[in-house]
């Protein structure tokens, strides 16, 4: 007798936000609802399931990923970050701070997603312009925001990082 493929198990081991965990998976769940349902981080929210909208994204090894199609699997000897992983030390990450001093969200939805899009971003780009920064967030969706306030929290939370500006 054969085991059906979505009963088929594998160990994995993955740093999640710095800790470290072994988990055993399914081969076909998602990192998002690895995430989600297995490590209880809910903070990566899933809407489309198709890779479209970006709400999903996490960050493996430092770049963005959409999390509802990357199999959790995949992940095994990664380092993911998720929106529950950008603070440190209780402070918020200076585009999670940003985005609240800036009023760069609404609804929220997208917010996980365009966080650790945007903290790629600033990690490989200190100085990102207007444009550069409209591309990096083109696969992150918002339908509250139009997305003046996404760029211009980013502006400041890049001149923050680089020492400029409120509470560098």
């Amino acid at each position: 007798m054969t085991t059906a493929v979505n009963e088929q198990t594998r160990q994995i081991a993955v740093r999640v936000n710095g800790k470290e965990h072994a988990e055993e998976v399914r081969v076909r769940l998602t990192l998002a609802d690895f995430l989600r349902h297995q490590l209880g981080l809910t903070g990566t929210h899933v809407g489309c399931e198709h890779g479209v909208c970006g709400a999903c994204t996490v960050l493996m090894d430092g770049l963005s990923v959409r999390a509802c199609l990357t199999l959790a699997v995949q992940a095994d000897g990664h380092d993911i970050t998720t929106i529950e992983g950008l603070a440190c030390e209780g402070r918020l990450h200076p585009i999670q701070q940003a985005f609240k001093d800036e009023h760069g969200l609404q609804c929220g939805f997208c917010t996980p997603g365009m966080l650790t899009t945007l903290a790629e971003l600033l990690n490989s780009n200190p100085h990102p312009t207007e444009a550069e920064i409209r591309v990096a967030i083109s696969g992150n969706l918002c339908r509250c925001t139009g997305y003046d306030g996404i760029v211009k929290a980013t502006l400041a939370a890049a001149a923050r990082l680089r020492g400029e500006g409120a509470q560098a």
